[in-house]
């Protein structure tokens, strides 16, 4: 059986601000309202004969959010990415060899992905969702899709 959670009707989302790395267009930074929808199969179980309990699928799923809401998401694995200093209040890099920027490490988020277009992020918000799951036996997939807006996004599918 398949549960589903809709972003946009369950207040699944974040803002932020990133750069697509060599890209024409989007290799400036600029931002998105993302919008993420998330879908888990399995068996039901447990005393309410729940797939999985949604008010523990929305409170996890909304705490990845909050962690990348209003924030600049950087992709440290990026190989046109130097992170070349961080220290408690600031985090300057370098982006393809030559642009320098330094923001104030409270508006940023290093995240451990090589990029940060909306194929990442599925995989990284989805890796972030299991890890803090509390029971995943009776679990099939979960599936997250990442929106970059309404009607465009990227999904990542990962089996259990």
């Amino acid at each position: 059986m398949k549960v589903n959670l809709d972003g946009i009707h369950t207040n699944l989302r974040f803002s932020a601000a990133h750069m697509v790395i060599g890209h024409e267009s989007c290799g400036k930074i600029h931002g998105h309202s993302y919008i993420v929808d998330v879908e888990v199969e399995g068996e039901r179980s447990g005393q309410f004969g729940f797939v999985i309990d949604f008010k523990e699928l929305k409170s996890i799923t909304r705490s990845v959010c909050k962690s990348l809401d209003h924030r600049v998401l950087i992709p440290v694995e990026s190989p046109d990415l130097e992170v070349t200093y961080e220290d408690d209040k600031t985090v300057e890099f370098t982006v393809l060899g030559e642009l320098e920027y330094k923001l104030p490490k409270c508006d940023v988020v290093l995240l451990p992905i090589d990029a940060t277009t909306a194929e990442s992020l599925s995989v990284y918000i989805t890796d972030e969702i299991v890890k803090k799951l509390e029971n995943t036996d009776t679990l099939e997939y979960i599936e997250v899709q990442v929106n970059e807006g309404i009607g465009q996004g990227a999904s990542y599918h990962k089996e259990f």
